[in-house]
């Protein structure tokens, strides 16, 4: 009997040592990232290489303006989440949106040396090289929309003397995704690694249950809309680059730096979302040392989307006032 325990134990055992290996993990895109910015954006994406990956982005404005605007999309979004408010924006200085590291059209990289650009630290890397390349001798402002938003706080707060004017866009400072660093050694078992891009692999479903969750008027969230969100979703090895994300080390702690934050900042929010609370932006504007405060009536957590109007209002108007 006790043999017989021995065998079973020893074949589970090896079942889940080797079993996980037997799944095979296959991606469903089938286009390469440039393909797929082509077929979205034709001759208006561009690419720079910096920290080791080929970063996808468009412009707006005058490239010989005084002042950089630099734009940072949010969790499970890309540049197009830009589209209604991009020329517009372009008419107070030269502007660039980029995709980060996992999401929209910039590459995905599976190895790297040097920095992780999925990490908090390949990211804020990324911004500082996009600064120096396009922000030199200008008058630079980090527009960013909710974790994108914490991660334009990160590099204010590390960064003061780079940022001249900072816009946090319903910005996810007090919640964040980001896991706990010291069980990060857990993704990295080899079985749990090679299976990672399937678990990961729903997020085409849950976000867009997130995208509807981010409007107020429902109605809004059409065919059209969806389908840029899930445009990426057609690039070859999508799943692994999510995996990576989840992977890396994501925390910025910007929620202890906010006095390093001195800048002239306009937090802006609308009166419902229900993604990053109303709550927590107002409570932000109040613990910034210079924040001024927008809230957006009968909107959700993309006012750059549902009131572009409205929300380009408040831009203009603080950028005149603190220019």
């Amino acid at each position: 009997m006790k043999r017989r325990t021995k065998i079973v134990l020893a074949s589970i055992l090896g079942l889940l040592l080797v079993g996980p290996f037997l799944i095979p993990v296959n991606s469903s895109g089938t286009l390469t990232n440039v393909e797929a910015a082509n077929a979205q954006f034709g001759d208006k994406s561009k690419f720079i290489e910096v920290v080791g990956h080929d970063v996808h982005y468009l412009t707006a404005g005058d490239p010989n303006s005084d002042r950089l605007i630099l734009l940072l999309h949010g969790f499970g979004a890309n540049v197009s989440t830009w589209d209604l408010v991009l020329n517009e924006l372009g008419d107070a200085g030269f502007v660039v949106a980029y995709d980060r590291a996992a999401f929209g059209f910039t590459e995905r990289p599976e190895s790297w040396t040097g920095t992780n650009p999925y990490s908090t630290a390949g990211q804020l890397e990324v911004i500082q090289a996009l600064i120096d390349e396009f922000g030199a001798g200008k008058e630079v402002v980090i527009l960013g929309h909710s974790a994108g938003g914490n991660l334009a706080a990160a590099f204010a707060a590390q960064n003061p003397e780079a940022v001249d004017q900072l816009i946090l866009l319903d910005p996810a400072i007090y919640s964040t995704g980001g896991g706990s660093s010291w069980l990060n050694w857990i993704y990295d078992i080899p079985q749990l690694n090679h299976v990672g891009p399937a678990l990961v692999s729903s997020i085409a479903t849950s976000g867009l249950d997130l995208l509807n969750e981010s409007y107020y008027d429902k109605s809004l969230v059409t065919e059209e809309l969806k389908a840029k969100y899930t445009a990426p979703l057609k690039i070859r090895g999508w799943e692994k680059a999510f995996w990576n994300y989840n992977k890396a080390p994501r925390t910025t702690n910007v929620d202890k730096q906010l006095a390093s934050i001195s800048m002239p900042t306009l937090v802006i929010t609308g009166d419902t979302d229900e993604v990053v609370a109303t709550a927590d932006s107002i409570r932000l504007a109040g613990e910034l040392p210079n924040a001024q405060l927008v809230v957006i009536k009968n909107c959700g957590h993309l006012p750059n989307e549902e009131k572009s109007q409205e929300f380009l209002t408040a831009v203009a108007g603080f950028l005149q006032a603190s220019k």
